[in-house]
């Protein structure tokens, strides 16, 4: 005879196998480390047989493309405009048609645009909500203000440095930190990378080659980076900026980046690569990447692959640099100082000895932070807390 404890594991035991089905939501309009983040979940789902990842997306676009390509279901629920309320209730009409029709045991918004948009809808049908944090959550944001009227049932953080504010948005929501799993393939190509893309790029061996991969936007400091690079002038290096603008303002930030270059006098040793999506090869071609920030970094998925791929990281000491960036991978500096910046820049294009030594430790700093099968489990077994209501 079995006893009643017995059959209490064994029940237990099965709930806690069941296959979780989840439905991401995101606007889909753009593309960064968020979009990044999705498409890797997408493409490693097998890591975790646990967990069934769905995505719903309001414009068609490279992450849906992508998504695809993965071989995920991804509902499409038209494009919305805040300002135009009408499109806002189709989109909602479209989400609350798809809960019904298909079971879902949460739906994960990430950001607080699709919380706002979308969180209530999600309430109303009786689905668990999860908040997922990939900026900063503040009150002094309309948007963000606006999304803490839907309070979540699980708050997910990118970072402790993430965390460290949401408790001023949803103070009393369970949370969890999540680092982003970050997809980090073996590349026994990566020598050949390196040939090809360096004279793809007219960069001799021997030239010190800096990458800074980001969207153009002011925070992500090229213009303190530009500064820097011209303080060093008599080095040999050249710089790469990867990434092409994506809104109107981003546009003009770039020419503003442009005529900067010119004005220093090493536009001839900048390359401004626009949208790329090559960008392990870029990071294999490269030497240093230096990506100094203006505001503090969330998380950073890009210092990720920049370590996977052997790349010492340059950048500045805040945010979530500091839980990605130690002496043992790679070099912080002070904010908004274009010399000390020069100085870090100036000390690993001069010493080969401590950019090896440097990018030698960097993949396994990766792998201890972002490894996709521990952090998907992570989200998994957080997830799977609230869904049971033990959180």
């Amino acid at each position: 005879m079995t006893s009643g404890s017995t059959v209490l594991r064994e029940k237990r035991r099965g709930h806690e196998a069941r296959t979780l089905r989840v439905l991401h939501v995101s606007a889909g309009n753009l593309y960064g480390g968020v979009e990044t983040m999705l498409t890797t979940m997408a493409r490693l789902r097998h890591l975790c047989a646990e967990m069934e990842p769905c995505f719903a997306v309001c414009f068609e676009g490279r992450l849906s493309e992508e998504l695809r390509d993965a071989g995920v279901p991804v509902h499409l629920l038209g494009a919305v405009r805040i300002s135009r309320p009408w499109t806002v209730w189709r989109a909602r009409r479209r989400l609350r048609e798809l809960l019904h029709q298909e079971t879902f045991d949460a739906v994960v918004c990430h950001m607080a645009w699709p919380l706002v948009v979308f969180g209530r809808t999600a309430r109303k049908a009786g689905k668990k909500i999860v908040y997922w944090a990939h900026g900063f959550p503040t009150t002094q944001n309309r948007l963000e203000r606006l999304a803490g009227r839907t309070v979540p049932d699980l708050a997910i953080s990118n970072s402790r440095f993430t965390a460290g504010l949401m408790a001023d948005l949803f103070p009393k929501v369970p949370d969890a930190v999540v680092y982003c799993p970050v997809a980090l393939p073996e590349a026994p190509e990566r020598a050949a990378w390196r040939t090809a893309i360096r004279k793809e790029q007219g960069a001799a061996e021997a030239t010190t080659v800096i990458v800074q991969v980001s969207r153009m936007q002011a925070w992500k400091g090229h213009l303190l980076h530009l500064h820097a690079l011209a303080e060093i002038r008599k080095l040999d290096w050249v710089c790469w900026f990867a990434g092409g603008a994506q809104r109107p303002e981003e546009a003009r930030y770039e020419e503003e980046l442009r005529s900067t270059a010119e004005r220093l006098g090493i536009s001839d040793r900048i390359r401004f690569l626009g949208q790329r999506s090559d960008i392990p090869k870029l990071l294999a071609a490269a030497d240093i990447f230096c990506q100094p920030n203006r505001d503090p970094e969330p998380f950073g998925i890009v210092f990720i692959e920049a370590l996977w791929a052997g790349c010492p990281v340059v950048t500045t000491a805040m945010g979530g640099a500091l839980e990605i960036v130690d002496e043992s991978c790679g070099v912080l500096v002070e904010p908004g100082d274009a010399a000390d910046l020069a100085r870090a820049l100036a000390r690993l294009i001069e010493a080969p000895d401590v950019r090896e030594r440097l990018g030698s430790a960097a993949p396994e700093r990766a792998r201890q932070l972002s490894d996709p099968s521990t952090q998907i489990s992570v989200f998994r077994d957080s997830l799977a807390q609230v869904v049971r209501g033990e959180a």
